[in-house]
């Protein structure tokens, strides 16, 4: 049997093991699947790496590495061949020739490691590959990917276990961002069999963890400025260098901008620029001739420099996860750098639309994440602590010494009292105005968002407001960040507070004295227009409430067609329902008890 420490010597220089990769490389070599959870800087690829150049030198067969990131497998290719290993990668970037030479390298067990994308991994047509040569080991990189509740969700991983049906091989699943949920779920995923898992130490010792509370753009520039000079990149030249993440490409290309314009030697990365152009960015950085780099998350998985000195998020990103890892790169030689995360309300409100616009969307999962920043940046406590635990679940991890709760505590305090509570994005803000305009009448504020958090209280009851179809819609978010939406809907002008003593809230269209007439029959046909628009209005509501339950399009619940035809029609029977195009069998079983609900409670009003 071919020695795995003989590799780590020969192959990598390293004399021994860091902590957590000997029980994983073990595992592995003993014909065990095995979930590693390291942080950032810890060694993750050698627990897959070290075993796969062991099993290829006994003539067990080639690796299959899943990567997400292009620019990954090119790195972890790259640093392989440097090494002398049989490595390669099947990606979108090559042509068809290279793919071609590759699949001839891999079906003739030339290589010892392939790398490829989950889209890749779950073809029918890779997997018959896999059936036709041995296969050694499967290892999942970046496997907090597997977890919805992941902050780098991807659909395509969760079809990865399909390569256990063909291949007779351990799977090793690697990750340095993962809760306990996380790694809980992902391990049922992949349909790990009872995986050793290794947990590493999280602490870094070496990085100092900040938080700084900035409401505009300036205010952040000049903290950034500060933290660059304080670290020593002023100049064009010299040791160390500086990353600046944004969550936009257009912040990422002004903030370059800015720095540019004060002297620095300053670029920028996002997916939106050309191939070209990133890959001329990536060796600038690498070279030191660009020190100060500004990017978004895409320039994130498999950075690996040993001297970033800062990193600064100068909005803060959408989850811990997220943060820890784009944190982490900073400090990877072990020498003392710095993590400054600039905090404002409204940086929030910019991971919700990245999301709207995204495929996620906003559900509880993103809440919950931006609620774990939301706590990180008000946190009194060590941040290290706080990270630490985050991870582990277990909060007996020491005080760090270096961050700013460790040695300016005085601080914090202000910034804590200062910062507002956060209001929600514009699909919440909607189901509150839908909700308002159901109930069509003046209500208090305190009453709305008791409903929408699904409160059972006798004042809701009494107003019969637990009998709307949005009553609960909301749970999943706190009464005061329901109460500072609200509030941000009436500075919008979007939601008409009326009355001193006891203020109530109104739409704007509702607002507005009825013309005054003297025909009685135009006043007894006034109150049946409200409720055609009333109804239309629920029916809306009630269908975009179902999508986001069951995770579809708005119109695949049923079309705005259909919601005219109910109005029109006022259905009262299951067999009148039927008879309104767009609502077939499954429909009707799914939703036709409660469009009748509704049809109902409108024709009651």
């Amino acid at each position: 049997m071919a020695d795995p420490r003989a590799v780590l010597g020969e192959v990598f220089g390293y004399e021994s093991y860091r902590t957590g990769q000997a029980e994983a490389v073990d595992a592995v070599l003993a014909f065990k699947d095995a979930l590693v959870l390291l942080p950032t800087s810890a060694g993750k690829s050698l627990c897959y790496q070290v075993p796969a150049i062991t099993l290829a030198r006994e003539g067990r067969g080639t690796t299959i590495v899943v990567s997400p990131l292009i620019a990954l497998m090119i790195d972890q290719v790259a640093g392989l061949v440097a090494r002398g290993v049989a490595a390669a990668a099947l990606h979108s970037q090559q042509d068809d020739e290279e793919q071609r030479n590759v699949i001839g390298r891999f079906l003739r067990g030339e290589l010892t490691l392939l790398y490829v994308s989950p889209e890749r991994a779950t073809l029918d047509s890779f997997k018959r590959l896999l059936g036709r040569t041995r296969i050694a080991l499967l290892a999942i990189d970046e496997a907090h990917c597997v977890s919805q509740w992941g902050h780098d969700f991807r659909p395509e991983y969760m079809r990865l276990a399909e390569l256990r049906e063909v291949v007779s091989a351990p799977m090793i699943a690697l990750t340095a961002t993962a809760t306990p949920r996380v790694m809980a779920e992902l391990g049922r995923s992949l349909a790990l069999i009872n995986p050793t898992l290794v947990r590493g130490d999280f602490r870094r010792p070496n990085l100092a963890f900040r938080v700084q509370h900035a409401r505009t753009d300036e205010e952040r520039l000049a903290r950034t400025i500060a933290a660059l000079e304080a670290a020593g990149l002023r100049g064009r030249s010299g040791p160390g260098r500086a990353i600046i993440y944004c969550s936009t490409r257009k912040k990422t290309e002004s903030v370059a901008g800015e720095l540019r314009e004060a002297g620095f030697a300053v670029g920028h990365y996002h997916a939106g620029r050309t191939a070209l152009a990133r890959d001329r960015m990536h060796t600038s950085f690498a070279a030191g001739r660009t020190r100060v780099l500004v990017a978004t998350s895409a320039f994130g998985m498999g950075v690996d420099y040993p001297d970033v000195r800062l990193t600064v998020h100068f909005q803060s990103p959408g989850s811990l996860e997220a943060y820890y890892q784009e944190a982490g790169r900073a400090g990877r030689d072990g020498l003392p750098s710095e993590c400054l995360m600039l905090f404002g309300a409204s940086d929030l409100m910019t991971q919700r639309r990245l999301a709207e616009h995204g495929s996620r969307g906003i559900d509880a999962r993103l809440e919950a994440a931006l609620a774990g920043i939301h706590r990180y940046a008000q946190a009194s406590m060590c941040r290290q602590q706080l990270l630490c635990a985050h991870f582990t679940g277990t909060d007996d991890h020491a005080a760090c010494g270096t961050c700013d709760a460790c040695c300016d505590p005085d601080s914090l305090q202000i910034a804590a009292v200062a910062t507002p509570a956060i209001a929600l994005g514009s699909t919440e803000q909607q189901t509150i105005l839908d909700a308002l305009a159901q109930i069509d009448r003046k209500i208090g504020k305190g009453n709305l968002v008791k409903a929408l958090r699904g409160s059972q209280a006798k004042a809701v009851a009494a107003q019969g407001l637990h009998r709307l179809s949005l009553h609960g819609a909301l749970a999943a978010h706190d009464e005061d960040v329901i109460a500072a939406t609200v509030e941000q809907l009436i500075r919008d002008r979007k939601i008409i507070r009326r009355g001193r003593k006891y203020p109530m809230l109104v739409l704007p269209t509702t607002t507005r004295a009825p013309a005054r007439t003297t025909n009685a029959r135009a006043a007894r046909t006034s109150r049946p227009t409200r409720t055609f628009h009333g109804i239309k209005l629920a029916l809306d509501t009630y269908r975009k409430q179902k999508a986001r339950q069951l995770k579809w399009k708005t119109y695949m619940v049923f079309q705005r067609a259909t919601i005219a035809a109910i109005d029109a029609r006022r259905p009262m029977t299951m067999q009148e329902l039927a008879q309104i195009p767009g609502l077939g069998p499954a429909k009707l079983a799914r939703f036709g008890e409660d469009i009748l609900a509704l049809v109902r409670r409108h024709a009651s009003l």
